[in-house]
């Protein structure tokens, strides 16, 4: 069983920044890719950012390419999502993810089925 608690949400201008933070469960943290994703009223939970097991790889929607940065501390359980640059259409809720599965790979996934656990999610609502 695992568990993720997401926070740092909040109301932001746009050009402002947040960082997220995913609080995981478990010993094993270190083995799960982890994935950030965020859904907007009536429209469809879309994939954001993501890190294999190791950190070395990430990955990230073209939407957020050079204003979002994920990074990962182990240590911690944590996994972190640096929002740079908010624009009023990043306004939603953001879920965080973990992917169970442990890719020899190095291998991070952008779909929502290859997550096994989520989060309850954080609003972030940027104004203009």
């Amino acid at each position: 069983q695992v568990q993720l608690v997401e926070s740092g949400g909040g109301l932001v201008q746009a050009g402002g920044s947040l960082r997220l933070s995913c609080a995981a469960s478990g010993r094993t943290f270190s083995s799960y890719a982890m994935g950030w994703f965020r859904q907007a009223p009536g429209k469809e939970r879309e994939f954001v950012a993501a890190i294999s097991w190791s950190g070395t790889n990430t990955y990230y929607a073209d939407s957020v390419k050079g204003r979002f940065t994920i990074s990962r501390d182990n240590a911690k359980n944590t996994v972190y999502l640096q929002m740079n640059s908010l624009k009023p259409e990043d306004t939603a809720v953001y879920y965080c993810a973990a992917d169970t599965t442990f890719y020899y790979s190095d291998y991070v996934g952008s779909q929502l089925y290859e997550y096994d656990y989520w989060g309850q999610g954080t609003q972030v609502t940027v104004s203009s």
